[in-house]
């Protein structure tokens, strides 16, 4: 049997001329399928290129959104932190005034005090006592002026001698005022006054011109005397081997009070002391700092 082929008439427009060419039948299916096979595969190529190059452009995006969040929350990291130490600086400052002049109230407990509740009707009941009880018992210290009243002069208390100046006993400051490691848990924790080391059984002295009001042992203080000097203020004398002096006794500055000890929650004799206004402690190094470091002598 004779093969099939295909015949293509090729004519030049130049000469005139005609041209017979033959193509069997099977190498033009062949050229067919070869045409079809390359196109599908450059297709293809091409769809793989393209899916690459998408690819390639959405991870260096991603890339650069990645770069751009990190320096982002670096910033913002930086911002937290300064924002932070601000925070913390306006808050100790707010609780150093807040102490200072007896606007927040606390919950007693040996060496240190807790938040109470500012605003239970029990907590504002006690602060009104509180001020009218200033207002009674130290009415001669408040003038009358055109806009009401006010308090004397910081140097004209000073020279009725209620402000404790006297160092209660001479030694070494070995606790400081403030936030410090407990010693017996190891944990932070607020210490209310500043604790003063000598000797066993060396003479505890009042710091200022008052009135005693606690003669007892008390919860972490051991034995305890509390001398109210008017105006709000009261010092607290803690750990003592011993008593000298008896609830409601006129004391003067430098008279003996007690005896140092180790009695309650103590790691060895010393003075546990405390500067009060309106039961709120504050730094007693505010008024020893310009007081001598010597405790009065007796009499």
């Amino acid at each position: 049997m004779k093969g099939k082929y295909y015949t293509f008439f090729i004519a030049s427009s130049a000469s005139g001329g005609m041209r017979r060419v033959r193509i069997p039948f099977y190498v033009l299916h062949f050229l067919a399928i070869l045409a079809a096979v390359g196109g599908i595969t450059v297709v293809a190529g091409m769809s793989s290129y393209s899916r690459m190059l998408w690819k390639a452009t959405n991870y260096n995006t991603l890339r650069r959104n990645q770069d751009a969040l990190k320096q982002q929350y670096i910033q913002l990291q930086t911002q937290v932190k300064d924002t932070n130490q601000r925070l913390d600086s306006l808050q100790s400052l707010a609780s150093e005034v807040a102490m200072a002049y007896g606007i927040t109230r606390f919950r007693q407990t040996p060496f240190a005090f807790a938040e109470g509740p500012d605003d239970e009707p029990q907590a504002q009941f006690e602060e009104s006592v509180d001020e009218f009880s200033y207002l009674e018992k130290n009415a001669t210290a408040v003038a009358m002026s055109g806009n009401g009243m006010r308090l004397l002069p910081a140097a004209q208390l000073s020279s009725l001698g209620v402000v404790p100046t006297l160092w209660p006993v001479k030694g070494e400051i070995t606790g400081h005022f403030g936030e410090r490691l407990d010693p017996f848990s190891g944990e932070g924790a607020f210490h209310a006054g500043m604790d003063i080391a000598s000797h066993y059984g060396d003479q505890i002295r009042a710091t200022a011109d008052g009135v005693i009001t606690v003669v007892d042992r008390r919860a972490g203080y051991g034995r305890l005397v509390v001398i109210d000097h008017g105006f709000g203020v009261s010092t607290w004398y803690g750990h003592l081997s011993g008593f000298n002096t008896q609830t409601g006794m006129h004391v003067k500055r430098g008279d003996i009070i007690g005896y140092e000890g180790a009695s309650g929650r103590s790691t060895g004799p010393h003075l546990h002391y405390e500067v009060r206004i309106y039961n709120t402690p504050v730094n007693p190094w505010r008024y020893l700092s310009t007081a001598s470091t010597v405790a009065a002598s007796a009499d």
